[in-house]
């Protein structure tokens, strides 16, 4: 069993992650090795081009990394994540689905896939977790 009881238990805690919630995130899914989060996409998401910041994408994605990660072992923080945009949103939502590769004694990795709501595979976060 996880860390949080219940999704509302997760969604509670991490409506504190108030960066990301600021920005419409939310906390849809939790298991005991992964979790979705996502955002609905508005104007105030965009770039000066018209597209949506890398950084609404990669706060998506912390914000997924984090509840995995937190739902294994509280207190978690992050050690080193990367991510490669892989293509521009096209929809109006994004989807951050986290995944735990390895919980081990001290660290954690998970893998985490945005997509948005046409099925666009829109990046690839990878973050490994320090268990506090």
């Amino acid at each position: 069993m996880g860390t949080f009881a219940t999704l509302e238990e997760a969604q509670e805690h991490f409506k504190n992650d108030r960066f990301a919630t600021n920005a419409g995130m939310t906390v849809d899914e939790i298991g005991e090795d992964c979790s979705t989060c996502s955002v609905i996409l508005n104007d105030d998401h965009k770039n000066a081009y018209g597209g949506i910041m890398g950084g609404v994408i990669f706060t998506l994605a912390d914000l997924a990394f984090a509840v995995c990660a937190n739902n294994i072992h509280k207190l978690s923080v992050a050690q080193n994540v990367s991510i490669n945009y892989l293509s521009a949103p096209k929809g109006t939502k994004l989807t951050a689905k986290a995944k735990c590769l390895k919980s081990g004694k001290t660290t954690s990795v998970i893998n985490v896939y945005v997509s948005d709501d046409t099925g666009r595979d829109v990046a690839l976060f990878t973050g490994t977790a320090f268990k506090l």
